[in-house]
């Protein structure tokens, strides 16, 4: 129970109010006091005046309707469960013990428990124990749309009641909260009295303005009736100068709509209504957008919020509701278009095609939520637009790299200034059709912080069960995204949370071959970059021998934006040549012009010239660029105690315990590859070079064997040989990813032999045949086979 002096710290109309928890009681008969009114009482009872002393002139009270009107003294039983909190602003002496009060009514407040005692002289001041009902001050849509209706129907009271001044709107539409409103209506119009204590005892303003909405429906009704009637009976008879000029405006109104003179903001709600009639919303939708355009029409044209539910309603008009383009089912065709556009990339293509035949076979199959992941420059992007091309839909582009903020998905509710939809939505609006190809791009590098997650977001965008009632935050109703064919990109897999990548079907795109880039190098890039710079295909005559350089020596890459920069750095050389002397066209760039052009090559073979001493080994990685390999050097310092292993270039832990184990499987099986005293007291010391570069992962635990074995013995590794596997401490090779990267990576640097686990065969049926036929793949079982392989032979 509170103490007596215990007060609460409220906010009401813009100020700080401290409430006490404990206040007298004034009941009163047939009448109900609500916030924000003025009332006058008359109080003759002998606990009411009690009550009136108790809390003073300007001191605060609360009035609460009695249940029976004829109970003389009521209880806590009797009396209405949530009363109101009034303050006194006047109280006067009247004639027969009795005090007339003016109060002023604050807040709702539930009646808790009584206070004062049962055994309490007769005529004490009942008192009890309270709890505040503050109005909610979070902004709602719903509220908003609730508070238009009523005053919407208030408005047309007002006009149907000749007692009622037309600055009465002024003063309903200016009401400053949606709470103050309803109670000011209800205590204006007749309302019984059960239905009154039903609104001072509902907190909610949202749900008294529909209860009150209802009260003023029954209101207008009433007055349209009354209306007809009088105007009947004064048809022959004098009319009220006040009733004749409403009359008069109103039908004035009537006359300029129908001269089309009407005011700009009915033309504007007209036009609205004409395009939202138009959409094909499902029943949902349909009430909603209603309700919004009676909230638009009922709003002045110089409200602040009436442009914003304008944007609101041109934004739902402006979304292509079933607006969507024809597929083009036929096969051979659409193979045309991405053949035309991309070379290679058959396993994207036929998943392509194999759609397109289930559309042509079942038209209302869900479209498949496909993710492209492989290493930047491979055409991930470019290939989104040319399916949409191929498929005769509308293409639509989000890019998600830095994205930290859910609302950039979902979109900003409407209660903040400057709300909008999120990309989704935008972009739909954008394409102006509900079925484009969707590309969502590096979907890997979405962040997260406070203002949400982003990729949560995303999870009922690239579900099909669930994105056909897609909902945004500032859309508040349903849009179906079933239709549209969602594409995601990424250069990683490593970084998108599981439940997202549950969602999609992956797709790999590891990279070209150097046959494959000469190729596109022909096909896109060399008359893209002529085309660019003005230059005619029969101004420039490139050499195969210079094309072939350029590919071999100055890129390696899984894709070919490198190469397109080398390219356009050549045809830019070219180009000021004919420029300057239009007589050398047709120039031709042989090698020795692209040398000149580029300057020196930066990647030319050095498998052979690193590995010429001991304790050098090539390894394979997978990156996020397609794979790359890397060396793993070894050296022995002698001197100290014991055998100590020390470790650089920013390996991770996972590497370094791969280390370790290959050292202890070294030392396990000194006896058979190492001299007698190699393993005496001293260093090894382990690098992998690129030190700048984190790595980590156990697939490099066969080559760091190989190494530690390569520097302690002195027999070298073979110059063109690099392994990859991850090693147990009784030698076995164990299976690893990215084969399919790490072959293509040795192949693009030269290697000529790789080493493998065996279980790792069954993935290079993914690797392209011609780079197989220029490598000798060797499957490996245990440690000692690779380092048979690897090693020259003792002496």
């Amino acid at each position: 129970m509170s103490e007596p002096n215990e007060s609460r710290n409220v906010h009401i109309a813009g100020e700080n109010v401290e409430i006490p928890l404990e206040l007298p009681v004034l009941p009163v008969r047939d009448a109900v006091m609500l916030p924000g009114l003025n009332v006058p009482l008359a109080v003759g009872r002998t606990r009411s005046l009690a009550a009136l002393d108790a809390a003073g002139d300007g001191g605060l009270l609360l009035v609460a309707s009695q249940l029976d009107p004829q109970t003389e003294d009521p209880g806590l039983d009797e009396l209405a469960p949530v009363g109101c909190v009034c303050r006194i602003l006047r109280m006067v002496d009247a004639r027969q013990s009795t005090r007339q009060a003016l109060v002023v009514g604050i807040l709702r407040a539930r009646i808790r428990t009584r206070t004062t005692p049962d055994d309490a002289p007769e005529g004490t001041a009942l008192r009890v124990q309270i709890e505040p009902l503050p109005e909610p001050q979070q902004p709602s849509t719903e509220r908003d749309a609730a508070r238009a209706r009523v005053t919407e129907l208030a408005h047309q009271l007002i006009d149907l009641r000749e007692d009622a001044p037309e600055e009465w709107k002024a003063v309903v539409s200016q009401m400053p909260t949606a709470g103050l409103l309803a109670d000011m209506i209800a205590s204006n119009i007749p309302v019984p009295t059960d239905d009154r204590i039903a609104l001072l005892c509902e907190a909610d303003p949202t749900t008294r303005l529909w209860q009150v909405a209802g009260l003023l429906e029954r209101e207008v009704t009433i007055a349209e009736t009354h209306r007809a009637l009088r105007e009947d009976d004064d048809e022959d008879g004098e009319m009220d100068p006040r009733r004749r000029e409403r009359l008069l405006r109103r039908r004035m109104r009537d006359i300029q709509k129908e001269l089309g003179e009407a005011d700009s903001g009915e033309r504007e709600a007209d036009e609205l209504a004409e395009r939202l009639e138009a959409l094909p919303f499902g029943d949902e939708a349909r009430t909603h957008v209603d309700r919004e355009l009676r909230r638009f029409r009922a709003l002045p044209t110089h409200a602040p919020d009436r442009h914003l539910v304008r944007t609101y309603l041109e934004w739902v008009a402006d979304l292509p509701w079933g607006n969507a383009t024809e597929d083009h089912l036929a096969l051979h065709e659409a193979r045309e278009i991405l053949d035309e556009d991309h070379h290679d990339l058959d396993k994207v293509k036929e998943r392509i095609l194999e759609y397109l035949a289930v559309r042509k076979l079942a038209p209302e199959a869900k479209a498949p939520i496909l993710c492209f992941v492989g290493p930047p420059g491979v055409g991930k992007t470019s290939l989104g637009r040319s399916i949409a091309r191929a498929m005769g839909r509308k293409f639509a582009r989000a890019s998600l790299g830095g994205v930290r903020d859910e609302s950039e998905i979902r979109g900003h509710r409407r209660t903040y200034v400057g709300a909008m939809p999120g990309r989704i939505l935008q972009n739909i609006r954008r394409a102006g059709t509900c079925n484009p190809v969707f590309l969502l791009d590096e979907i890997d590098k979405l962040g997260a912080d406070f203002r949400g997650d982003p990729s949560s977001a995303l999870l009922e965008v690239l579900d099909p069960e669930q994105n056909g009632t897609f909902s945004d935050h500032y859309l508040e109703m349903p849009f179906d995204l079933s239709r549209v064919l969602f594409i995601a990109t990424a250069n990683s897999l490593a970084t998108i949370p599981p439940a997202l990548l549950d969602r999609m079907e992956v797709i790999e795109l590891p990279g070209y071959t150097d046959r494959d880039k000469l190729v596109i190098a022909r096909r896109f890039l060399i008359p893209k970059q002529l085309e660019n710079h003005g230059l005619r295909e029969d101004q420039v005559v490139l050499t195969d021998e210079a094309v072939d350089r350029v590919v071999h020596e100055y890129t390696r890459e899984a894709g070919v934006r490198s190469l397109d920069r080398h390219f356009a750095t050549l045809v830019r050389k070219v180009a000021a040549r004919v420029a300057t002397d239009p007589s050398v066209a047709p120039l031709t760039v042989d090698a020795e012009f692209a040398i000149d052009a580029l300057g020196a090559p930066p990647h030319l073979p050095e498998t052979a010239e690193r590995t010429e001493v001991a304790g050098v080994v090539v390894g394979m990685a997978a990156t996020a660029h397609g794979g790359d390999i890397l060396f793993l050097e070894a050296t022995r310092s002698p001197g100290g105690e014991g055998v100590r292993l020390r470790l650089t270039g920013q390996l991770g832990d996972v590497m370094r315990e791969s280390a370790e184990a290959a050292l202890s499987w070294v030392r396990a099986n000194a006896a058979r590859w190492l001299p007698e005293d190699a393993l005496g007291a001293g260093e090894i010391h382990l690098h992998v070079p690129a030190g700048a570069v984190p790595k980590d992962g156990p697939s490099a635990g066969v080559a760091l064997a190989t190494a530690i074995v390569s520097a302690l013995s002195g027999r070298r590794a073979l110059g063109t040989l690099a392994m990859t596997g991850e090693i147990s401490l009784r030698g076995r090779v164990l299976p690893v990813g990215g084969i399919k990267q790490k072959v293509m990576a040795a192949s693009r640097a030269g290697v000529k032999t790789v080493l493998i686990p065996r279980r790792n065969e069954k993935d290079l049926v993914e690797v392209p045949e011609e780079v197989l036929d220029q490598l000798e793949i060797i499957p490996i079982d245990t440690v000692e086979e690779a380092l048979e392989a690897a090693l020259e032979a003792a002496g």
